[in-house]
């Protein structure tokens, strides 16, 4: 059987280097994907409570119990549309208005699962996350004396050449889930987290003195971490109601060491603890809803948690212990959704995924590189059963622009700045059982 197993698992191999070789750029709910698994999406996110594919290690460990023997695999082909702006600087010598550069990420995942006894199921899940993601390649009337000075127009920052930032997480999931009886299951996933991260056109931040080691600041190429959490979750059935709770707390990850002088705490970026409850009602044979609460809480993370207020050159700056970071406030999400088996080979999905905006307005500069700030999100998929054993999903996502304006923390009087992001994604998957 161990053999069996392995054998089905090899998949997983490819799927590890597809998405090692894809460039991750969500930012949803913070830089957590609106939902894991094209069916999940489709539904706003909405997974804690239905048992559909296996994703489950992305989402709920137990739904795994109920998901038997099935493989799939999709991708997302997400588009984030984000940008900033700044004005009323001294002789308008500060101000710009410029988009980043870099529109289109395609973003695969992976599942596979196999049903070891009568109540024992194990699988891999293989997913990402990301969403500190910006390029500014050029501007439209940026003016900066330090970009001018040093040939690189158009970094909103004032640094040289361009500026941006980019994150991306990769985690592996093997998961085990047992069923206890017909009405309750539980599932636990060991996470391996392979993260890595460039910063770039940050040196004005090293040249006013507000990094503990401008060596250490930007510039420094791709940099890698490593980290291991786990995630835990229980589906409960109480007749036609499904209940699912999930938790995974924080995972302490190794330090990005050449950005030492960004990153709060030498390096560190942690992945933040996200726990959720959610519930599913079979209304009909044909119709189900579904509805779950997540929170993410960013705050627990100094560098991205921590506001630049109290920010000063030489002390509490950037790369301390404690120093400044995004200044990300916890994102509580809510996710509604709906499916309704429209024939017998066709399902139909709808949801809306709202959560808070973890950007304050005393935030904006350092977030003109990760203007994570949508909230709201609108969705719809479908699967279609291609055979007894094959199907192919799809989804659509739209969320609206929303922007944040605040004072500017450049060391010069008057300037204000606005960033602002808006976001469509599409995904496709196939899933087979055998």
């Amino acid at each position: 059987m161990h053999s069996i197993l392995i054998g089905r698992l090899r998949p997983a191999g490819l799927a590890l280097a597809l998405l090692l070789a894809a460039t991750s750029a969500y930012a949803t709910n913070g830089y957590f994907s609106h939902g894991y698994g094209t069916k999940a999406k489709g539904r706003g996110g909405a997974s804690l409570a239905i048992a559909d594919d296996t994703m489950a290690g992305a989402n709920n460990p137990a739904l795994l119990a109920d998901v038997g023997n099935r493989f799939d695999a999709g991708f997302d082909a997400f588009v984030p549309r984000r940008g900033a702006e700044r004005t009323g600087g001294p002789l308008g010598q500060f101000d710009f208005s410029e988009k980043s550069d870099r529109n289109l990420f395609i973003i695969p995942d992976f599942g596979v699962s196999r049903k070891l006894s009568q109540r024992i199921t194990a699988g891999v899940t293989i997913y990402g996350n990301g969403g500190l993601n910006t390029d500014y390649q050029r501007g439209n009337t940026a003016t900066c004396p330090t970009s001018l000075l040093s040939g690189g127009r158009g970094n909103p920052l004032c640094g040289s050449g361009p500026a941006g930032v980019n994150l991306e997480q990769l985690v592996v999931a093997p998961t085990l889930a047992v069923r206890i009886n017909d009405n309750h299951a539980l599932g636990v996933s060991p996470l391996f987290v392979y993260q890595r991260f460039y910063a770039q056109g940050l040196q004005l931040f090293g040249s006013f003195g507000y990094s503990s080691d401008s060596s250490k600041l930007t510039n420094n190429g791709t940099s890698g971490s490593q980290g291991r959490g786990y995630r835990v979750g229980y589906l409960g059935t109480f007749g036609p109601v499904n209940v699912g709770l999930s938790y995974s707390p924080r995972i302490d990850m190794s330090k990005f060491k050449e950005y030492s002088g960004l990153f709060a705490g030498g390096g560190d970026f942690d992945i933040p603890t996200n726990k959720g409850v959610g519930v599913s009602w079979k209304v009909t044979n044909s119709l189900r809803l579904a509805a779950d609460v997540n929170k993410i809480l960013f705050s627990e993370v100094a560098s991205v948690g921590n506001s630049r207020d109290g920010a000063t050159p030489g002390c509490n700056c950037l790369g301390t212990e404690n120093g400044p970071g995004f200044g990300w406030s916890d994102v509580l999400v809510r996710k509604f959704g709906l499916e309704y088996a429209a024939t017998q080979n066709l399902t139909l999905r709808a949801g809306y995924n709202k959560g808070n905006n973890p950007v304050g307005s005393e935030d904006v500069t350092f977030n003109i590189l990760a203007p994570g700030v949508v909230t709201k999100h609108y969705t719809a998929g479908f699967t279609y059963k291609l055979s007894p054993s094959a199907e192919l999903s799809a989804h659509y996502m739209r969320a609206p622009e929303v922007s944040v304006t605040g004072p500017s923390a450049l060391p010069v009087p008057g300037p204000v700045e606005k960033i602002y992001m808006n976001q469509e994604s599409l995904s496709m998957s196939l899933g087979f059982t055998y």
